[in-house]
């Protein structure tokens, strides 16, 4: 091979060669950090270990182990994930791993209901973005379920998200080699992924990290400490273990993503004492624990903790339709289950009266469909809109309105279907099953204009549409036809206008 086609790089731990592809070149699996195993399991990432001659970093690096994706697999089952412990790796599509080029960065953060997710589904190649923007796509794996958010006695809290703080402090320390400029950094992702941005501008440790955010359907769901200790008990306890490190970390990494399944299976009998999350379905969310996440990322924002960090935050219209279809739920909701999601879900003791007077017309299913979008993600991605802007710092606010392709449009503009527009149908992954294995014209026009969007704002701060106010909440919509208007879900503001996104509390002790 030539040089051209194999690229190396330096990093501070060692020299890398990767591959070029389709104009790019790419590097896979380079280690951020230790493998958080042996002495370091549960602890926070340790720098990645120096290594002789040339690494080649042409294949990711294994995933975090993890519950299975599928909604109906089983609570207790073979994990069918690739072996090997070097889960805290990162990868990297440059046009040229030019130190003289200095090159806008974009750093993306997996969702995955902080239970699940890899960089290595399709969905996420950086090919297309960091060609069509020409600049630098990260994408990293950072610790999820037990493994990475679980409260643990004598362990760190949120080291999913002190993961991710070491993945940044590695592209800081060597993205110019990549061809990419460290000051110029922009971190993004989707759902538990935009979670994590949300707590990424809230977080002292990630301050200068990274100059600018994109945060898309940021859910609402932090832990107060003593919700966080409760659960880390019920998951333990599963195994009949203490959740201490000296219990769990005796068990193989590979066997503990069993108990979180197990328990998610039951977690609505724990209502009394979790109150709502118990009927979500995930155990795991960042602790607001005063040390690494010091408040919850509305309050931080709105006291200014990022106000020179610009950002892009939005949310999907129809999101939790998504998980109508995967719950087998779609067409069979009744107004039983409506009554119980909007007593469950809503801002105040008569949610479901003001729902049903502020919806008058709608199904019960739309319902129950519209107070769990809103409490999931509609509210808290707005909200952090306007704590953005009043810290004084400046925020774009969108909402995708496109509705998916497949099952004949039935999801509309789902949970989820902003990623494949965002890294460009690719075929494969979890992008597919929104937009099909073979994306219409429509679907890579959006994707176009979407790209462009964000990689704009990557390189200037501008994604191109007016900045968010809290009088005229200027939104851009993302259909076919990109239009700007006030922010379209009024209805839903103004039942949600005086509540608080706290961290959730334990509700009986």
């Amino acid at each position: 091979m030539s040089r051209s086609e194999s690229p190396e790089a330096g990093t501070t731990a060692g020299v890398v060669r990767g591959r070029r592809e389709a104009g790019l070149d790419v590097f896979r699996g380079i280690p951020y950090a230790q493998p958080p195993v042996g002495e370091a399991r549960f602890a926070a990432p340790r720098p990645a270990e120096r290594w002789e001659g040339v690494r080649e970093t042409t294949a990711f690096g294994p995933p975090p182990p993890q519950e299975p994706f599928a909604p109906d697999a089983p609570a207790v089952a073979p994990w069918s994930l690739p072996t090997g412990d070097d889960w805290l790796t990162v990868n990297v599509w440059t046009p040229e791993a030019d130190p003289a080029a200095r090159r806008p960065v974009m750093v993306w953060i997996y969702g995955g209901a902080y239970k699940m997710g890899a960089a290595d589904d399709p969905t996420y190649n950086g090919g297309r973005l960091a060609k069509d923007g020409n600049l630098v796509v990260v994408t990293l794996n950072y610790r999820v379920g037990v493994e990475g958010f679980l409260h643990i006695e004598g362990a760190p809290a949120n080291r999913g998200l002190l993961d991710q703080v070491a993945a940044l402090e590695w592209v800081r320390d060597n993205i110019t080699a990549f061809g990419g400029d460290p000051d110029q950094v922009t971190v993004f992702g989707e759902s538990a992924g935009a979670g994590s941005v949300a707590a990424l501008l809230a977080m002292p440790r990630a301050r200068g990290l990274f100059h600018r955010a994109i945060a898309q359907s940021v859910p609402g769901t932090y832990f107060s400490d003593a919700l966080a200790r409760d659960i880390g008990a019920a998951v333990a306890g599963e195994l009949g273990l203490r959740p201490t490190v000296a219990d769990l970390a005796g068990v193989d990494p590979r066997k503990l993503p069993e108990a979180g399944a197990a328990l998610g299976g039951r977690m609505r009998g724990f209502r009394p004492r979790w109150g709502t999350v118990a009927l979500t379905a995930t155990p795991y969310s960042p602790v607001v624990d005063g040390d690494v996440l010091p408040d919850m990322p509305w309050t931080a924002l709105a006291e200014g903790s990022a106000r020179d960090v610009e950002l892009i935050v939005g949310h999907n219209r129809d999101e939790y339709r998504l998980f109508l279809m995967m719950g087998g739920l779609l067409g069979k909701v009744d107004d039983q289950l409506a009554s119980a999601a909007l007593a469950g879900f809503g801002p105040a003791p008569d949610s479901e009266q003001a729902y049903r007077a502020a919806f008058p017309d709608a199904s019960a299913e739309q319902l129950f469909e519209l107070v769990q979008s809103d409490w999931l993600f509609r509210m808290p991605s707005l909200r952090l809109a306007d704590a953005q802007t009043v810290g004084g710092g400046r925020a774009h606010l969108y909402e995708l309105t496109w509705s998916a392709p497949v099952h004949g449009g039935a999801l509309g503009a789902c949970h989820g279907l902003d990623v494949p527009l965002v890294f460009g149908p690719q075929g494969g992954g979890l992008g597919s099953m929104l937009v099909g294995p073979e994306p219409t014209p429509e679907t890579e026009q959006l994707s176009a204009y979407v790209r462009s969007a964000w990689t704009a704002f990557a390189t200037t701060g501008d994604p191109g549409w007016p900045a968010y106010d809290p009088e005229n909440r200027l939104t851009r919509l993302l259909d076919t036809e990109p239009t700007v208007t006030a922010y379209p879900e009024e209805a839903s503001r103004r039942l949600w206008e005086r509540h608080v996104f706290e961290a959730l509390p334990l509700t009986a002790g």
